[in-house]
Formats: structure tokens, C-alpha cells, sequence
């Protein structure tokens, strides 16, 4: 989508018909343009389309250079995702290679009707296009805010009759809020007609890319928890072509789809798939299972079910809920085998689940996945379920050992698993490295382990969590009203954020703006010396 250019739209609106007549004669072409500048989106496949084509040039810059990775933040609501794309573009004068992610997790803990729910697709399923839908509305409310102090400004500089071409070439070059969202479809709620139908809602109300998991839709986990069930590939990359239809429906060609596998924490699966060939798809799924050889019938109970495998004949090991089991430690093949059949067969990108957050463990599995796709491409979930502290100082602590140097000062991981995290360490040798490699650790993934797009799936839930939580114990505790002051209004002025002047932010001068458009003289408004907003 080309940008708006004031003067051009100025020009074009003047041409419709019914400026041609005094029928229009209080509408003004100046103040439509204003208006369309300030709304360029009108629809939400229009921003699909705009977006789609953001995502996929940042795919090929990655591509060319690691360093050019993206990132994102986990937004639960829209005026989250609004105040970290305002915060970004103040303070990076930019809002590219930044993208929203909306995870399934936090609109199930804190958009649910049904209450705070766990990550297992118990939520309502239209609430997720209707979180993408809200985001957008906030991100389009702040180009109509930001475009308005543009335009008054302008207005002041005509009254004086000033030379208007810079802050012309200002609102020309406006930089929109609205980036890609990644939107989390979970394991597609239900069969793959059911992801045809939601992924649809999702990209009408303007997502371009489209996350969806390998694990069964009815026995979704949380990938950082056990009892994961995967199912076959046939099955998973059915609710890929689903999406992908859905995309070319709604003709945004360029779409993007996110395959996620949970193989590596997986044990289980619902189903064994049948084998046509030798080889296939289904035959590599089976190869992987737990099995037991049978010799006679008399190894078979009633009811077992067998299956051919090289030669011999086996019964999988089938637990008394009906689900199979994975062979132990074959998680990292699992893995390998399910990013090059998702790419192989319509995903762009690949998200795969670890345990813990080691550069090591997911180039490893890059590495092998690039034997086969050359530039398969990772986004990658810098997850809150990590204990990161722990984690890297843990793996501080070994690298000490395997180098000989002294940790007789710190408490073995081993005998005493939690002790690195004590505060009495924070300021150590071991825990200053640890936190150089948290600090480097995007940078470091992006370039030695194919990571595209680096999210955190809930930070903004425990954001809120711990600033409400610090706020309530000032402000019920000695600091009373300090403790708002202080803690968040004074931060708030000091770093310019549009926040403090929440009027205006929920768009009360651009509502008075039309006011004036629509009633002239006449129109009551807000704005005057008496508005506590010159406060600020």
C-alpha cells in the first residue's frame, strides 16, 4: 500500500462528483483528506495484505543478513500493543522489524468469558479475531492521534502564514502504528474445516501470519507442560492447507504460516497413521513408536492391535487412555522430521518448543532441518516459562567447570538446583556473564540458529502483574499517593509518553476536530485553557 500524499488526496477529493455542485458546499476536501489519511486502512485485509508484505520483506532481509532479525511482545489487550508501538517508534524513530504477537495463552488467562483459563483451547474461539480486531483499532487510533497534532500544527503554521512544505513532508512521510501481527490459532479448534473458518475470521480482521501447533485440538497443552500429544503429519498439515486456502480466499497471497511442533516434549500420540509405501510420510510417524515384538498370539491381549514393521511384527505400547507412546530420546529427530515436512508442504516459518533457552540445542536442529531446507527460518518463543536467570547461569557455571576455572564460591546446579538464583550471587562474576548472554541471546540465536522473529509470549501479563501489584503495596502501604506519583505519572512525563495525557489518547482532540468539521461555530468541545491536559 503506497502512502497518502495531503496535497494529492486534497486534489482527488476535490474531483468527486459531488463537489461539483453547492449540494456538498459545507463539506470541506481538506478536512476529508485529513480524515482519510488518518483512517488509510479500511478494512482488515487491507492491512493483511499491507502487513503480509512487511513480514515478507523482512523474511528476505534476514535471509540475506542474520542480523536483520524482528521481534514482538505478547499483547493481551489493544491498548497494550498501541503503548508498545507508540514507545517503539519514540524511542527507535521507527517501527520497523517490530511486530504484535497474540498468544492463545493469555487470551485464554485474561479474555475469557469463562473466567482465567489455562493454555489448553478451553476459550472461546472467536475471541482471538476479536483481539486481532481490537489491536488493530488501537493501532489505528494512534496514526489518528499522532496525524491530528500533525495537522494542528500545520494549521498554526497557515494562520501565521508560515511555509508549510516541512511539516507537509511530515504527515506525507508518516510511519503507520499498524505492524504484523502473528496471531496464535492454537492447534486449529477443532477439525480442519474448523481452522478453515477461524484462520478466515482471523485474516479478515487483519492477520498475516497465522501460528498453528502439531498437537491434538482436543488434548492441547501448554508447550512448556507435559501430557502433549502430537498427531500424525497428514493431519497436521491438512490444517496447513486450510489456512493456506483461507489466505488465498481472501486474496492475500502472501500470507504467512507458522508451523509449530511440540515433538521435542512430546510422548505421545493419538493415532497411528496408515502406511502406504515404504517410506512414507506415515511410515517415518510409525517408526518413532514404542513398540513390543510379537512372536505368537499368545503376546497379543485382546484387543491389541499390531502393525508390520522391517520385517517383524510389533504392537505399539498403547496406554489405558487409548494414546501411543514415542520411543524415548527421539524427540530431537521428531522434530526435524516435522519442520521439513511442514516447510515441504506450504509453511513459511517453523517455531519449535524447548525446555530451556540454549542457543546450542536449537541450532543443532536448525542445522539438520537446513541439510534439507536450506533457509528454513525460525520464530521463536522467549518464553516467561523459563527460569532465564537460572538457566544462564547454570550454563555459566559448567563453562567454568569445562575451562578450569574456580567455582568453589557458587553451589552446584546438581546438588542444590536453585541456589544460583540467591540475590547474594546477582552481583558475581558467574551472574554478570549469565547476563551478558541473556542480553547477547537474540543476537546470538538469530546468527548461529536461524531465529527470524523473536517473541515473548506473556510479558505484558506479567508486566501488569507486577507493576499493579508494586503500585497497590505504596499506594495501600506508607507511600499513598507518592506511590502513583512517583512510580508512574512523573515517569511517565519525563519519557514523553502520550499515556499521561489520556484524554487526548483516547481521542478527544481529534473528536473535537470533527466536531468542527461537522458543526462549524457551533461545535461544543473539550479543548480550552480549563482542559487539565495543559498540565502536562
Amino acid at each position: 500500500m503506497s502512502k497518502l500524499k495531503l496535497l494529492d488526496e486534497i486534489a482527488r477529493i476535490k474531483n468527486i462528483d459531488g463537489f461539483q455542485s453547492d449540494a456538498w458546499k459545507s463539506i470541506d476536501p481538506k478536512f476529508v483528506a485529513r480524515m482519510s489519511l488518518q483512517n488509510r486502512f479500511k478494512t482488515g485485509l487491507d492491512i493483511a495484505r499491507y502487513t503480509a508484505d512487511i513480514m515478507r520483506k523482512d523474511m528476505d532481509a534476514y535471509d540475506k543478513d542474520a542480523s536483520n532479525y524482528t521481534q514482538s511482545l505478547g499483547c493481551w489487550h489493544g491498548f497494550v500493543a498501541q503503548q508498545m508501538m507508540m514507545g517503539v517508534k519514540r524511542t527507535k524513530k521507527t517501527t520497523e522489524k517490530t511486530y504484535v504477537y497474540l498468544s492463545g495463552w493469555m487470551v485464554a488467562a485474561l479474555r475469557s468469558q469463562f473466567g482465567p483459563l489455562p493454555d489448553q483451547s478451553m476459550h472461546e474461539k472467536i475471541s482471538v479475531p476479536a483481539l486481532i480486531k481490537e489491536i488493530y483499532t488501537f493501532l489505528k487510533r494512534a496514526d489518528s492521534i499522532q496525524l491530528q497534532h500533525l495537522f494542528d500544527e500545520l494549521d498554526e503554521i497557515e494562520s501565521k502564514n508560515g511555509d508549510t512544505s516541512k511539516i507537509i513532508e511530515k504527515i506525507d512521510n508518516f510511519e503507520t502504528h499498524v505492524v504484523p501481527i502473528i496471531a496464535d490459532i492454537d492447534a486449529g479448534f477443532g477439525n480442519e474445516e474448523a481452522t478453515y473458518l477461524l484462520a478466515r475470521k482471523m485474516i479478515e480482521n487483519g492477520a498475516c501470519a497465522i501460528q498453528i501447533e502439531n498437537q491434538v485440538s482436543d488434548e492441547k497443552q501448554c508447550g512448556h507442560q507435559d501430557g502433549k500429544v502430537t498427531v500424525p503429519h497428514e493431519d497436521f498439515l491438512a490444517k496447513i492447507n486450510a489456512v493456506r486456502y483461507a489466505f488465498l480466499e481472501l486474496g492475500v497471497d502472501n500470507g504467512i504460516i507458522v508451523a509449530r511442533t511440540d515433538s521435542l516434549g512430546a510422548g505421545l500420540t493419538q493415532k497411528v497413521p496408515v502406511s502406504k509405501t515404504s517410506g512414507d510420510l506415515a511410515d517415518q510417524y510409525n517408526s518413532f513408536l514404542e513398540t513390543e515384538e510379537i512372536n505368537n498370539l499368545e503376546d497379543l491381549n485382546e484387543n491389541d492391535i499390531a502393525i508390520h514393521q522391517k520385517g517383524v511384527q510389533v504392537k505399539p505400547v498403547r496406554l489405558s487412555n487409548g494414546l501411543y507412546k514415542f520411543k524415548a530420546n527421539t524427540g530431537f529427530d521428531r522434530v526435524v522430521l516435522d519442520c521439513i515436512t511442514s516447510l515441504k508442504n506450504g509453511a513459511d516459518l517453523l517455531w519449535i518448543e524447548t525446555e530451556k533457552p540454549n542457543v546450542k540445542q536449537i541450532s543443532d536442529m536448525v542445522k539438520e532441518i537446513r541439510k534439507t531446507i536450506p533457509n528454513a527460518k525460525l520464530v521463536y518463543n522467549n518464553s516467561p516459562s523459563f527460569n532465564w536467570t537460572l538457566a544462564f547461569r547454570e550454563q555459566v557455571y559448567y563453562e567454568m567447570i569445562e575451562n578450569n576455572e574456580d567455582v568453589s564460591k557458587y553451589p552446584d546446579p546438581k546438588e542444590n538446583p536453585k541456589a544460583l538464583m540467591e540475590s547474594q550471587y546477582d552481583e558475581s562474576e558467574l551472574a554478570a556473564k549469565a547476563d551478558e548472554l541473556i542480553k547477547q541471546f537474540q543476537k546470538d540465536a538469530s546468527e548461529k540458529a536461524g531465529i527470524f522473529h523473536h517473541l515473548i509470549t506473556l510479558p505484558t501479563y506479567h508486566e501488569t502483574a507486577l507493576g499493579t501489584d508494586v503500585l497497590s503495596e505504596g499506594y495501600f502501604g506508607d507511600q499513598g499517593m507518592l506511590a502513583y506519583v512517583k512510580g508512574i505519572q512523573r515517569q511517565e512525563i519525563r519519557r514523553n509518553m502520550s499515556s499521561v495525557k489520556h484524554q487526548d489518547l483516547a481521542g478527544t482532540n481529534v473528536g473535537d476536530t470533527h466536531k468542527e468539521y461537522f458543526s462549524g461555530e457551533n461545535a461544543l468541545k473539550a479543548a480550552g485553557d480549563d482542559n487539565t491536559m495543559n498540565q502536562f
